[in-house]
């Protein structure tokens, strides 16, 4: 809502100002289609060349986020802390082969059926059962995991931010194309230079609309939102980087209680349980 409030917003100060000075709709009117196909067909045709598919189906789906802001709320913070307290505290007890039932076949297990939101969620499940497996396999050296992890994380954050690079290489790029939308509009002009002065100068406007929008929709529409989605992704990996820190501590020996607080910091301020809530979340889970 804050994205569609924000673009209402700036249009209405914007086209609101213009029109209170005095300004006509005419000339931009009858001048828009023309310029939005010159300028909007060569960003897109921009986007195509310097992206592959796979990315460009990305910054598709990223439009959503921008949209929708982060899906992980306080809640899914708990819950993730939960599964991975009752994790730890399987492997303290039990040893790490115990956890072996769950992490080999995550959808028929009791833990993860107990937080669907989180097994739909196939990145931090893999994640989860791909390092546990590895304890499992005696890859127990704290340093070494904790590297392995920072790699991965920051290979799918770029990954990730791949979208937010494409949209602001579109909005480098529309204030140029807007000054080639109105060269041309100048070149049709200077070819019809015998006509009345009247008809000279709205030429001369309708070439000026293509310098108009390429800034206008850089810096007042494309910008925000590769901003919005560079912001949105960088929270969202905040929600892997809780089980790193779990594992990581689980790890170096500490008891179960001070892994999950370890993640618990971890977590984005906004959304970070107390630590009253996250100890009645985990003191109330029942798993069979």
């Amino acid at each position: 809502m804050l994205v569609i409030g924000g673009l209402g917003f700036l249009l209405f100060c914007v086209f609101g100002s213009y029109v209170v000075h005095g300004g006509k709709f005419g000339a931009i009117m009858n001048a828009l289609p023309f310029e939005t196909w010159s300028i909007g067909g060569a960003a897109i045709g921009i986007f195509l060349m310097s992206n592959s598919m796979y990315d460009i189906k990305h910054t598709v789906h990223g439009f959503g986020k921008i949209m929708k802001g982060a899906v992980f709320k306080k809640a899914d913070y708990i819950e993730l802390l939960s599964l991975l307290y009752f994790f730890v505290r399987l492997a303290s007890t039990k040893g790490a082969m115990a956890l072996e039932a769950h992490i080999e076949k995550p959808e028929d297990s009791p833990a993860f059926q107990k937080f669907p939101k989180i097994l739909k969620n196939h990145h931090a499940t893999a994640m989860v059962c791909d390092y546990l497996r590895m304890v499992g396999m005696n890859a127990d050296d704290p340093n070494q995991i904790e590297d392995l992890m920072l790699r991965e994380l920051k290979k799918t954050l770029a990954e990730e931010l791949h979208g937010s690079h494409a949209l602001q290489s579109i909005a480098d790029a529309l204030p140029a194309l807007g000054i080639v939308a109105a060269v041309l509009g100048v070149i049709k002009t200077m070819a019809s230079i015998n006509e009345p002065p009247a008809v000279l100068g709205g030429m001369i406007g309708g070439a000026l609309v293509g310098t108009f929008m390429g800034v206008l929709l850089a810096y007042g529409m494309v910008g925000p939102c590769a901003a919005r989605l560079k912001g949105v992704v960088e929270e969202e990996s905040k929600f892997y980087d809780v089980i790193r820190a779990v594992l990581v501590a689980h790890l170096h020996g500490n008891a179960p209680q001070v892994s999950v607080e370890s993640g618990r910091k971890m977590a984005p301020n906004q959304h970070m349980p107390s630590f009253q809530e996250l100890e009645a979340a985990v003191q109330n889970l029942q798993i069979a």
